[in-house]
Formats: structure tokens, sequence, C-alpha cells
């Protein structure tokens, strides 16, 4: 017999006092769909992306679009995200920032980097408060490049980030555009009920949690603070802040020192030892022949 899954509209109340606008559905899409079409209809307004501008003096406005249960979550390359009602956190954190910064290259691969380090943050942060503790020293979370949440070797959760055009500034070479962030996290799934043999929740790594609510209204309301902060920063001082996020991710990178085969949409793979970051936030992977090849965008696992 195949049960209905239940689904209900998810209250953030820690969340509400420090985001600009929360957005919950008991069921959507994606929520980064959700997000990027109340964009383009203007139903979703955020203030100009000025450091400064939010409620604090070094944070950014942030939104939040969270249901309960996606049906069709996305991922990268095309990759879905599969969520359970009132076990997986699906939210959707909307910010305006400048076009030069959010558009460049060179520097926009760290907005990414910046949003998987703000969850890592207010995943570590919800567990310090709760006064939970990891298993043992070997469950510890990290950040595999570029996009994934990673305990013990498996998943735990994913981010997308999506630019989507505000209406009115899509011709001009100026101005801001929005940033969306989609950050699927398995709080509270059982082993048996785990998507795929890579993947994993947190409570099977974890002892002491408080309830799922409990625990996504507490992280939600870190990752507000700390996105908004760290992305304030960076729309300061881009380069700066780029240097200082590569050292930051040498400690927490789960491939860095890892061999690993990088699979690229092409069909095409590359395998050799992940040194660590470029520049532009891409990956170096050092080949046995001892060359140095920058991945930009590619699927990266173990060997």
């Amino acid at each position: 017999m195949m049960l209905a899954l239940q689904t209900t509209t998810p209250r953030l109340p820690r969340t509400e006092a420090v985001a600009n606008r929360i957005v919950s559905v008991a069921e959507t899409d994606s929520t980064n769909a959700l997000a990027a079409q109340m964009i383009a209809d203007g139903s979703l307004v955020l203030p100009s992306a000025v450091a400064g501008s939010g409620t604090e003096r070094d944070r950014l406005p942030i939104a939040l679009v969270v249901a309960d249960r996606q049906v069709a979550g996305r991922g990268r390359n095309g990759h879905i995200w599969i969520s359970q009602p009132g076990c997986c956190s699906t939210i959707s954190y909307v910010v305006r920032l400048p076009r030069a910064i959010a558009l460049n290259p060179s520097v926009n691969g760290w907005l990414q980097m910046i949003a998987g380090l703000a969850t890592l943050d207010a995943l570590n942060g919800m567990i310090e408060e709760s006064g939970a503790s990891m298993i043992d020293a070997a469950h510890f979370l990290e950040l595999k490049w570029p996009n994934d949440v990673f305990c013990h070797g498996l998943k735990l959760g994913g981010l997308l980030s999506e630019v989507v055009m505000i209406p009115g500034s899509e011709g001009a070479a100026d101005g801001d555009v929005a940033l969306v962030f989609g950050v699927g996290l398995n709080l509270a799934l059982g082993p048996s009920r785990l998507p795929t043999a890579k993947s994993t929740s947190l409570q099977l790594h974890a002892t002491g949690l408080p309830s799922f609510d409990a625990m996504q209204d507490a992280v939600a309301v870190r990752e507000v603070e700390e996105l908004g902060r760290r992305l304030a920063e960076f729309v300061v001082d881009p380069q700066g802040q780029a240097e200082a996020l590569r050292a930051e991710m040498r400690t927490v990178c789960w491939a860095r020192g890892r061999e690993v085969e990088a699979h690229f949409t092409d069909g095409s793979s590359l395998v050799g030892e992940a040194i660590g970051l470029d520049d532009d936030a891409s990956l170096v992977l050092r080949t046995p022949d001892g060359v140095d090849h920058i991945v930009h965008t590619a699927d990266v696992g173990v060997l």
C-alpha cells in the first residue's frame, strides 16, 4: 500500500525576524523556479544591493522561498533533487547583487562558495546551539566542489545558484540582478528513505538533534545572517574576499588532496589529484603527468 505524503506550510518564526521576506508554501515544483517566477512578475521585490542596506549595517537583505515538498527539485547539470516533507529542508535564498559582480566570470564563482560556506556555518551553529554532537571525529561537514554538502563522504545536501534578471533591467549595462541560492538539506531522513546509496541525512551522523521544524528554522536564520554578511563583504571588495575565501575553503574542501574524476557535460572525463581552487573558484586537478588542469564546471567524484 502506498501512503500519501502529508505536507504542511513551513513556519520559520526565528528566521522571520531577520529575513526581508518569507514566501512559504506546502508544495511547489521547485523553490528556485517559484522564486524566479515571482521576481519576473514583480511579486518578489528586494531593496537595492547596497552594502549596509539590510536590517544590520553589514548585511544584505535576503528573501526566502520555502516549501515543505518539491515535486520537481533541480540540481546542477539537469540533476534531480528529491525531497520528502518533514525531513528535507528546501529553501531558496534571494538577494540582489550588482550585475558587475554577479556576471563577472573572474569573481562570480566565489558566490557559490559563499553559499556553501554559509550553509556549513548554519549547520554547525545549529548543532552547537542545540547541544547536539557529531557521532565521532570522522563525521564532520565539508563542501564537495562546487555545490554539495558532504558528511563522512556522503551527500547531505546540495546548492544551486541561478541569476534572474530583474524586470526592466534586462538591457541595462549596470544595475542589479537577482541571485537565487537553492539549498536542499537532508536533516531528518531515516536510512530506509535515502534517495541513493551515496546520500545521507544529518540525523544519521549526530545525536541530540532537535525536531525537524526547529532544525530547519535554526539553520535558516543563520543562513540568512551568514549569507547576507558574506555577500555584503564581497560586494565591497570582491578580489580581497576571493583570496580570503580560497584560504577558508582549504579547510573544508572535501576533494582537496584526493584523487578524483571530473565528468564533463560533453561526456569526457579527467582524472587527477584535486590540488585546490584557482583564482576564480575553479577546481585545479593535477594529472599523473604533473600537469595542472583548471576545471570550471563538472561533476566530481572520488576514485
